[in-house]
Order: structure tokens, then sequence, then C-alpha cells
């Protein structure tokens, strides 16, 4: 088990932008088709608070929906998921296993292999080239 990442508001304040800030660690969203697109190479989507690789750009696909989109996490246990009641609706909510950061959301209208489709904030990523 990956140990936890816990540091005070003002900690992650001073370490992320405030976009990120909100939508990491007050479980905001950023608007849709917002975010700089990442590149199209090889690489991995970490997370932007503690650095987790969370995705790999294998499982990314184009969804439509103005966010990035993968079929699934490249390790299970690096995801966690909790139920979201906000804006009068039911969801599955998506977060970094080892720091809590909001991630997005996942539903299941995807496609093969998973039929999962993980909605990620952009913000809340990195990418990490391979090579």
């Amino acid at each position: 088990m990956t140990e936890k990442i816990i540091k005070t508001d003002d900690e992650w304040r001073a370490q992320l932008s405030d976009l990120a800030f909100r939508v990491t660690r007050k479980h905001g969203t950023e608007r849709a088709g917002t975010h700089d697109n990442f590149p199209k190479a090889a690489g991995t989507f970490a997370c932007v608070c503690c650095g987790q690789k969370l995705f790999s750009s294998a499982d990314k696909f184009e969804s439509g929906t103005g966010w990035p989109s993968f079929t699934q996490p490249i390790d299970q246990s690096a995801v966690g998921e909790s139920v979201d009641r906000s804006w009068f609706m039911k969801r599955t909510e998506v977060h970094c296993d080892r720091c809590d950061a909001h991630l997005g959301h996942v539903f299941p209208d995807g496609p093969a292999p998973t039929g999962l489709r993980y909605c990620i904030n952009g913000v809340a990523l990195s990418f990490l080239e391979e090579g």
C-alpha cells in the first residue's frame, strides 16, 4: 500500500495553481474544452498534486466531452472512488488514492475493453512523455 500524502490547504495552495487547487482539493471542475490538449506522444498521466502515475496514453481516447478521457487507470489501486451527489445527480467520483486529489468522474459509457469512461480534469494531471 502506498503511503498517504497529507498536507494543509496552505501547503497545497503554495504548490498548485489556483485552478488546480480548486479542482483537486475543493472538488471543482474545469470548464469543458478549456484545458490545453495533452501531446499525442506515448506517456503517462500523473497526479498533479503528488506525482502518482494514474493513466497511460495508450488508454486515452477522444470522448467528445471536452475533458481528457481514459478507459482505465494504469493500476486500479492508484485511484479511489466515492459517491458524488452534487449537482442534483448521483455520479462516481474518482480521486488519487495517494493524496485524495479530486480527478473527475467515471461513467459506464466508454469504449471497449472496459466500457468505462474516466472523465478527468486536465488540470489535475501532468504528462510524462516516454523516452
